[in-house]
């Protein structure tokens, strides 16, 4: 009975130890691998080798110049040598990582006979030639024409027009080419590209050192943009006013919307406010009998006045605002003060990328001819011309820097030239292509640094396209192909944002590597220590019994 019961403690210890090497067993061949698998978390790749390689991208703004010679603007041997093709490179100084560089590529060629019939009228102005049908956005023609035309006045050496056009003197000259090329890359550069341009639009990637607030005044690149024309009344016992929006939109605003479409589209509404104050009280002039806001004054204005508005609350689009506002009797007549203190001419102000305030007064002559509330018309063509001039300021559509001697040509009824819309794709392009390399980056390096973050498919192929997008925008500005580049530009800096702000990137939603430590020790450490301990049991009688010399007869 001993032995057998000997027998059977053995057999268990045997059926034990094998119990827990296989319990073991599993817990590491298939516990740990499935465990490891369901909690892992998914990340997709990304091209990181090609999101670092855009820090080191190089722009080539590359604009295509249509040099037309007339006869008699350049010695007889030189037009023997028409057509030919010259390079004018340089780069852009600008302390910003990317590298900007800007080719004229100047295509020299004879005027044919519509050109020269059309170069011999009394004046530029009537003179400039429709821009082709076929000529691309960001393309210029420049037509050198006679030492002593009568087309420019005898004072002027060049003209700029509305359109992709201008006209430029030429020279009886062994070095005329060269002289009139200087003359030619000068005019170009106020049509197309300048530093002022591209330093406005890479204002808030430059330091604050190198550039003035001013550069920074121009609205950010966006897909649309809402547009809100509001009428203040703070004082409508005493005025009743009335306003023609609808007309004034129809008549002056949507002609230079419609120009300025290719940059993003536009809504516009309007809104009246009653007893809307402008929470500044007015300083009294006695000399004058009139009250008057300085200039450190104005920037208090805007925030009493904008928890009116109401229109930026559920906007998806940056919004302008443009305010006309009657000061109430007692404040009347209300100027607007400059630095220096004299009243401001058109009586107004604006404020970057916010939008601009009118004060329109009343005529003190209105008081007197009839009882309260007195009607009060307003001038639309005075106020909107005041709004349009801010609304390009707003868009950074300011005066060029023109060369010495030079005629230029203001816009026509809708307020835009044609190379200033073109000016303001290259600025959008470029501004675009920094803002989705910016965002690209920034996405790179948080995904390196939280490596719990999961990364889906959508969001790669979000990244991705931003990348393929900035890729294809550059080689279309180095070709020179201004329309498809912005329009890549746009596709870049939509699908970065997608991707960086995806919700499934907060990294709220996910737990530090302690945490999770945390967790799983309870769940697994009630389990892990018997099979450990017997583990350790099985090993120790296993090296004992090694250890123990044989019996010999």
């Amino acid at each position: 009975m001993a032995a057998a019961g000997a027998a059977a403690t053995d057999l268990e210890v045997v059926r034990g130890k094998r119990a827990a090497l296989f319990f073991a067993a599993v817990a590491i061949v298939l516990g740990l691998p499935l465990w490891w698998k369901t909690t892992e978390t998914y990340r997709a790749s990304l091209p990181y080798s090609q999101i670092s390689g855009l820090n080191a991208l190089q722009l080539r703004l590359m604009v295509p110049v249509t040099v037309v010679f007339t006869r008699e603007s350049v010695p007889l041997d030189d037009q023997e040598k028409l057509p030919f093709t010259v390079v004018h490179e340089r780069e852009i100084p600008l302390k910003y990582k990317m590298k900007i560089k800007c080719r004229f590529q100047k295509a020299y060629r004879r005027a044919l006979d519509y050109e020269e019939e059309a170069l011999s009228s009394g004046s530029a102005q009537e003179a400039m030639l429709d821009e082709p049908q076929e000529q691309a956005e960001g393309s210029l023609t420049v037509y050198v024409i006679s030492e002593h035309s009568s087309l420019l006045p005898q004072d002027m050496m060049s003209y700029i027009g509305p359109k992709r056009t201008a006209v430029v003197r030429g020279i009886m000259h062994r070095e005329a080419f060269n002289i009139i090329g200087r003359r030619i890359i000068q005019v170009a550069q106020a049509m197309s590209l300048t530093e002022d341009v591209l330093a406005a639009a890479l204002a808030d990637h430059l330091p604050e050192d190198k550039w003035s607030a001013e550069k920074r005044r121009p609205l950010k690149s966006s897909l649309g943009y809402e547009i809100t024309f509001s009428l203040l009344n703070p004082d409508p016992k005493s005025h009743d006013v009335h306003w023609d929006i609808e007309g004034a939109v129809r008549r002056y605003v949507q002609p230079f919307l419609n120009a300025l479409s290719a940059a993003g589209n536009f809504s516009v509404d309007s809104q009246i406010l009653y007893y809307a104050m402008l929470g500044v009280n007015p300083r009294f002039d006695s000399a004058s009998s009139s009250y008057y806001l300085d200039m450190h004054n104005l920037p208090h204005v805007i925030n009493p006045v904008e928890s009116r508005l109401g229109s930026s609350a559920a906007s998806l689009y940056p919004v302008l605002n443009f305010l006309l506002y009657v000061p109430e009797l007692a404040h009347s007549p209300l100027y607007i003060q400059d630095k220096d203190g004299a009243p401001v001419a058109t009586n107004a102000f604006h404020s970057p990328r916010w939008g601009g305030i009118m004060v329109y007064n009343v005529d003190s002559k209105a008081y007197n001819a009839s009882a309260l509330p007195v009607r009060v018309e307003v001038d639309m063509v005075r106020v909107m011309e005041v709004f349009l001039a801010q609304l390009r300021l707003l868009f950074g559509i300011a005066q060029p820097q023109v060369p010495p001697k030079c005629l230029l040509s203001g816009p026509k009824s809708e307020g835009l030239t044609t190379w200033e819309l073109d000016r303001l794709l290259w600025a959008r392009s470029v501004e675009n292509l920094a803002t989705a390399t910016t965002t690209l980056t920034s996405l790179a390096q948080l995904l390196g640094k939280i490596s719990n973050i999961v990364i889906k498919d959508n969001v790669a192929s979000e990244v991705y396209r931003a990348v393929a997008a900035i890729q294809k925008s550059a080689e279309e500005l180095a070709s020179g192909h201004l329309a498809s580049a912005f329009v890549a530009s746009q596709e870049a800096v939509t699908s970065s944002e997608c991707a960086f702000f995806d919700p499934s990137l907060l990294h709220l939603l996910y737990f530090p590597d302690d945490q999770k430590f945390a967790i799983y020790i309870p769940l697994f450490l009630p389990m892990a220590v018997p099979i450990l301990l017997s583990l350790v049991k099985i090993f120790l009688e296993t090296r004992k019994s090694w250890k123990k010399p044989e019996k010999t007869d």
